[in-house]
């Protein structure tokens, strides 16, 4: 019987259907929607032959709690790529409202379409002013990249549309016209449960896998990339240098940290990543953003002339950084095995991963244990 672990809510494959012996224990979506609040919306547009991409929305307390920011932390491996609001998220340690992501050419109407999403459901937030979070990937390989598909009114729709529980994975929102290692990529999730004395947190992950050479591809430690070499057009497009395209991370949980915290866990994004292979090209816009959904209202506009914060002490965070480094792997690879093959501009053509045969090659690597 298919579970949230195996599969979408739309019955496609995830990483774990292969047998992945991935380390640490999920939530029961293993999903960033696991960590209580978050929820995940998603546009998809895919219309004739050139039109494959849309836009995902990420609301951190939910729509309810749009007014009440969140600590957050934001860390650049490589910055050929666009995040919004990011000089207040280093001089504050927080944003407010929505996050939405979508491709290179649309982060500006992503922007303002968060901004009139604002309006409309927050008038009393939007009245004092607003700083978004709107980043993107590019997707020119197969959509229509500069042909203003994604409207406001595409980021109104994903941010209306999202909701709590399992995620959809694979070419849907932003991730819709995405490749990874020369594969068909996309959007990815995935979480960890993180004991703590008295109670239990949630590391979630969101990513938008758009990088990546195919010979650099590895899951659970297999180099899978030289057995995998075979059947990649991309090979002969050369608007840029193999491996570019960009990766965007977004880091969820419900532990109580700081911003500089939160900016910890983001750095961490880079060991999961480079757990699935890459090394980081040049024109990959690698940007990783981490929140923590505790503390509520110690940030907010109005509250008493003094707030606290409770916050995990320094030296308990190490489970934190390894929940984050496991669910960055996982999600990277959801991304990649729930999928198929996908035509779009100028014929341009990516094959998805080939599952049977990367469940051989797992196989045939040796028993692995996965940890739980």
């Amino acid at each position: 019987m298919a579970t949230p672990l195996d599969s979408t809510p739309a019955g496609k494959p995830r990483a774990r259907s292969l047998r992945v012996p991935f380390a640490g224990r999920p939530g029961p979506w293993n999903a960033i929607t696991d960590v209580p609040g978050v929820e995940v919306g998603y546009v998809t547009l895919i219309e004739g032959d050139a039109v494959r991409t849309g836009v995902t929305a990420i609301h951190p307390r939910g729509p309810a709690g749009t007014g009440d920011p969140v600590a957050a932390g934001f860390h650049s491996l490589n910055g050929n790529g666009e995040m919004t609001g990011v000089s207040w998220i280093n001089e504050s340690g927080t944003f407010t409202g929505p996050i939405a992501i979508t491709n290179t050419h649309a982060v500006g109407v992503a922007h303002a379409g968060i901004v009139a999403w604002m309006i409309r459901r927050h008038p009393e937030v939007a009245d004092t002013w607003l700083l978004p979070v709107a980043t993107e990937t590019w997707d020119g390989y197969l959509n229509d990249i500069n042909g203003h598909h994604v409207t406001e009114d595409t980021v109104i729709a994903a941010l209306d549309a999202a909701r709590s529980g399992p995620v959809e994975e694979g070419s849907v929102g932003g991730g819709t016209g995405m490749n990874c290692y020369q594969f068909k990529g996309g959007s990815g999730t995935s979480s960890r449960i993180v004991a703590y004395p008295g109670q239990q947190y949630v590391v979630g992950v969101f990513v938008q896998a758009n990088f990546g050479t195919r010979r650099e591809l590895t899951l659970a430690g297999v180099p899978l990339g030289a057995e995998l070499a075979a059947d990649n057009p991309m090979l002969e497009f050369f608007l840029a240098p193999p491996g570019g395209g960009s990766v965007i991370v977004v880091v969820a949980t419900n532990a109580p940290l700081f911003p500089h915290q939160c900016q910890a866990l983001a750095r961490r994004v880079t060991m999961g990543l480079a757990r699935t292979g890459t090394s980081g090209s040049h024109f990959s816009g690698d940007l990783f953003l981490a929140f923590s959904t505790a503390n509520q209202r110690a940030f907010k506009p109005g509250g008493p002339p003094l707030s606290q914060l409770s916050f995990i002490p320094w030296e308990n965070i190490n489970p934190f950084y390894e929940a984050v480094v496991q669910a960055t792997e996982e999600a990277v690879a959801n991304a990649l095995v729930a999928n198929v093959e996908m035509t779009g501009r100028s014929g341009h053509r990516t094959p998805a991963l080939p599952r049977d045969r990367v469940a051989e090659l797992l196989a045939r690597a040796g028993p692995r244990i996965r940890l739980s």
